[in-house]
Parts: structure tokens; sequence; C-alpha cells
């Protein structure tokens, strides 16, 4: 969910972070229906920072560029095959599909908030042995309790 703060829009879509440097090199290149918005976290606050390239892109996006007080310093809807930069220097990054801007009434400086929406990490399973706690792997009639490492390791050899 995105939110602009000083018109009191919201926008309920589904909202990512690009917090580290494969997340923003990857950003929305290949993504055939952007049907959600990334948010880019900067290291720095500057121009060069925050400009951006449409290479390799499939489909036109809007972004919306915030200092680090969250407010609008520049926005667009930015076209496949070109590059762009803000017109002042910004932290983050809004990209999401058209109509973003227009949803949000986006106007320079207005306050932009966002909740990044929970993503579903996949269960794997592992086999462990904590010591004082239920050894559901090694029984071969039920439940052992494990006492100890060394009594684990004992029976290993």
């Amino acid at each position: 969910m995105i939110t602009n703060e000083t018109k009191g829009k919201t926008w309920h879509g589904t909202v990512k972070l690009a917090d580290n440097f494969f997340k923003r090199f990857r950003g929305l290149m290949l993504v055939s229906n952007v049907n959600y918005a990334l948010i880019f976290v900067l290291p720095a606050e500057t121009k060069a920072n925050a400009s951006i390239h449409m290479f390799f892109m499939l489909s036109d996006i809007d972004v919306i560029w915030l200092d680090s007080a969250r407010r609008v310093v520049d926005f667009k809807t930015a076209r496949r095959w070109r590059i762009y930069a803000p017109k002042k220097a910004a932290k983050y990054i809004i990209e999401g599909p058209v109509g973003l801007i227009k949803t949000l009434e986006v106007e320079e400086g207005d306050l932009i908030d966002w909740t990044p929406t929970e993503e579903k990490g996949r269960t794997v399973p592992v086999k462990s042995l904590i010591p004082g706690k239920i050894d559901l792997n090694g029984s071969k009639n039920g439940i052992a309790m494990v006492e100890s490492v060394k009594e684990v390791k004992a029976k290993e050899i």
C-alpha cells in the first residue's frame, strides 16, 4: 500500500522493496505485466544514484522520486528505451504501473509513505537435533529425547 499523506490518497496494490544491490539491479526489467510497485532504497541521496534507465523494459511505468524526508522531488511516466534523472537529489524511487501517479494525485512536495506487502517465504524441511528437544528423525518406534549433542554424535559413530 502506498499513501500520499498530503492528499489522503491511497494505492492498495502490492508493494515490494529493492533494498539491496541485486534487487535494485534487477528492478522491473523483463517484467511483462507490472502489477505491483517496487520501492528502491538508494545508498545515498543524489541525482546520479537516482537516475534510471528503461532498457529491457517490456512496458511503460510510473516513476516517483522522493528525498530522504519522503517528499516528492520529481515524477513522470517513463517510456521504454529511455534514460531519466530526477530534477533534484532523491533517496527513494517508486516504480509502478502506469496510473499510480494519477491514483495518488502526486505533485512535487507531497509526502509519500508505504507499507511493503509481506512476502511469504518457502518452507523447507530441515533435520535438526536440538538438545532437550524431541528427535523425530532417528527413532524407529516413536519419539526419543535428545539429552545432549555429545549423545547424538556418539549415536552417529
